[in-house]
């Protein structure tokens, strides 16, 4: 499975941004979401959807401000990000769990920069 993330940036506080990840090759994983990592500071794994349910789940530190969805169409999984803060600032990276419910990541996109900044 290849990953290609698009749509980060830079944002003000309190603004919006949307990323986008496509997924190609083999499609049959069960669930695909976002991880992030800002310097210095542990990966969080913040949202993820399952493919086989629809099921949703997030990080307490994004939920309520950002929502996680999937368009089968176009193989894409998408990063609404609302109401953002400094402390989202970070590397987004769009992974892929082929047996769990983003537990343990099988494939990894490269990451797209997200600086929220005045």
């Amino acid at each position: 499975v290849q990953l290609v993330e698009s749509g980060g940036g830079l944002a003000q506080p309190g603004s919006s941004l949307k990323l986008s990840c496509v997924a190609s090759g083999p499609a049959n994983y069960y669930s695909i979401g976002w991880v992030r990592q800002a310097p210095g500071k542990e990966r969080e794994d913040i949202a993820c959807i399952s493919r086989r349910d629809g099921y949703i789940k997030y990080d307490d530190s994004v939920k309520g401000r950002f929502m996680i969805s999937w368009d089968n169409a176009k193989s894409t999984v998408y990063l609404q990000m609302n109401s953002l803060k400094p402390e989202d600032t970070a590397i987004y990276t769009c992974v892929v769990d082929e047996n769990t419910w983003c537990y343990e990541n099988d494939y990894w996109g490269q990451g797209t920069q997200v600086t929220v900044s005045s």
